[in-house]
């Protein structure tokens, strides 16, 4: 009995308990997308090979299990690369299928030609081509293994057009089984201990903790650490939910202060890069003691010399500690001075924030517009969050009270994911959890790179919540007499600032065009009235477009010089 290459693959993935394929077909791989659906693989056609291959990448962090991003050769291919980059970069599953050329014309100047296998090396843990047919599964075996095991990331498969409608006779194929779930290990006990007894001894002591804890699903050990040990905490962006944002040690409301005086840090899954300012002075103690907990041993010792390594699975490690504690039977004091210093900033930074939230003057502010997101968002959405502005004062008015429930640019800091991001989560939450919500929360200029997919959201019927909190540009923007008065002055490419978007783009037109609905709001009541319609309506998807002053931005920094870096 004969089987086309594109049944093989279609048979592998789903072999692999591949559940996702999102991508643009075109020759040569349009059969490989309705082999993928035949075997029960669920496809979704994007926009914008970009869009696509963040979607896949979104679905490796959401379940364990990577999801697939189908592209065609050369420029397809090519258009996948940001999303291959951005899920190595944060350390997410993800396989990449791109059809190539047909063998026979190598080196011709074949339709599309490019070196895909060597390109994608930069970018993937593994990039590879299957020199048959026969190998097609165990190919797919090992991408699927590579991309979960060890530190997780992107994996590129290289598929030649000839081999998608090629045959071969069942009998000669090397099937695989599913590979094995990732080997979980433990960190060697005297790093355990000597971590324990660091900590033990600490004054200010800060539990970091990073999107490699959600990853591990790590959520129970460390609450149950967190609340044995009385140890303040600090999500990194997308760790927010790993343990609520409202229970009483997060001190990610006063994230500078905690940082800077610390004396000694635990990293739960999180690396001392940018995001952390590496670990160094003057953003920390020059004598900071750290505690490293990674999944990946070139991790330890980056910036700063560890006074503990504890290599190893999160969830495994943080339930070492655990035992070791629970022997010891050490707690923080609540009343410590670091305590009632972190508390005293927590409840000034809190106080400006809300100043500034009931703010009654229009146009609207970033902080008025997210207080009221935030009472009226269900508890339990998934929210995706992508901007400068939008993202960075998101994070701190919008709370996370379950882990993986928060998706924002992350450690690459990718403008342009938000859309890929929300259908992804989206098609996860219909068949996972029905009835969650997504809700994406957009800068305009962030909205503008993946707009078009909102086409995709509304062709399957995704009941999606996009927000894009329009201020007219990147940044900041004009108003509309400010455009005008602008436009006086030439040719638009030579006098307006190169933040500027147009004045008062009425972005929620873009949803009416495709069936969803679209709300423009610029007062607090309109915003009231939009959110509360499109929470009630859970089968449509909408967009409500806000406007707030163009020239609105965050709380003034005590070092206004490093406002980006203060994410």
């Amino acid at each position: 009995e004969a089987v086309s290459g594109a049944q093989l693959i279609a048979q592998a993935l789903r072999a692999q308990n591949i559940e996702y394929m999102f991508g643009i077909v075109g020759i040569p791989v349009t059969e490989i997308a309705i082999a993928a659906q035949a075997v029960g693989i669920k496809y979704v056609g994007m926009r914008n090979e970009q869009a696509a291959c963040y979607a896949a990448s979104a679905i490796g962090y959401l379940t364990g299990r990577p999801g697939v991003c189908l592209v065609v050769s050369g420029p397809g291919f090519l258009h996948a690369l940001g999303g291959m980059a951005n899920a190595t970069i944060n350390c997410w599953p993800l396989i990449v299928i791109g059809g190539s050329s047909d063998r026979n014309q190598e080196t011709m100047g074949a339709f599309q030609e490019f070196p895909q296998v060597e390109a994608g090396r930069l970018y993937n843990k593994l990039s590879v081509r299957p020199s048959s047919l026969e190998v097609i599964p165990a190919v797919i075996e090992k991408a699927v293994r590579t991309s979960t095991y060890g530190r997780p990331g992107s994996c590129y498969i290289d598929i030649p057009g000839d081999f998608v409608n090629l045959q071969v006779n069942k009998s000669s194929v090397k099937y695989m089984e599913c590979c094995l779930p990732p080997p979980i290990s433990m960190a060697e006990h005297s790093a355990v201990s000597k971590a324990a007894s660091v900590i033990a001894l600490s004054k200010q002591p800060l539990l970091i903790i990073g999107k490699g804890a959600a990853y591990s699903h790590a959520e129970n050990n460390i609450r149950k650490l967190v609340d044995l040990c009385g140890l303040p905490f600090l999500p990194t962006p997308m760790a927010k939910g790993v343990v609520p944002d409202n229970h009483p040690n997060c001190v990610a409301a006063a994230r500078s202060t905690a940082l800077q005086h610390a004396d000694v840090i635990i990293l739960l899954g999180a690396r001392l890069n940018w995001i952390l300012h590496f670990g160094l002075p003057p953003r920390y103690q020059q004598d900071v003691k750290v505690i490293q907990i990674d999944i990946c041993a070139e991790e330890l010792g980056n910036n700063v010399r560890p006074a503990a390594t504890l290599l190893g699975d999160i969830n495994a490690v943080t339930e070492q500690l655990l035992e070791e504690f629970n022997k010891r039977s050490w707690k923080y004091p609540s009343n410590s001075e670091w305590w009632q210093k972190l508390r005293w900033k927590i409840k000034n930074n809190e106080e400006r924030s809300k100043g500034l939230a009931l703010q009654k003057s229009l146009p609207l502010n970033y902080y008025t517009v997210f207080h009221h997101i935030r009472e009226l968002i269900p508890k339990d959405c998934i929210l995706v969050s992508e901007g400068a502005n939008t993202m960075d004062i998101g994070r701190t008015m919008l709370p996370n009270f379950c882990p993986r429930q928060r998706l924002d640019a992350g450690t690459f800091g990718t403008m342009g994911v938000g859309m890929g991001f929300a259908i992804a989560a989206a098609m996860v939450a219909r068949d996972h959890a029905p009835g969650r919500r997504v809700v994406c929360v957009e800068g305009d200029s962030a909205f503008g790179f993946s707009g078009m997919e909102v086409e995709t959201i509304c062709r399957y019927n995704l009941p999606i919540l996009i927000i894009v909190v329009n201020n007219n540009g990147i940044y900041t923007g004009l108003d509309a007499n400010s455009w005008e008065e602008m436009l006086k002055f030439g040719d638009p490419a030579t006098c307006v600032p190169p933040v500027s978007l147009l004045p008062n783009a009425h972005y929620e037109k873009i949803m009416s065009a495709f069936g969803g609905k679209g709300y423009f709001v610029k007062t607090p009541e309109e915003l009231q009235n939009a959110l509360k319609a499109s929470v009630t309506d859970k089968q449509t998807p909408s967009l409500i477009n806000v406007m707030i002053d163009p020239q609105s931005e965050r709380k003034k920094q005590e070092f206004p010089w490093l406002t980006r870096s203060n994410l």
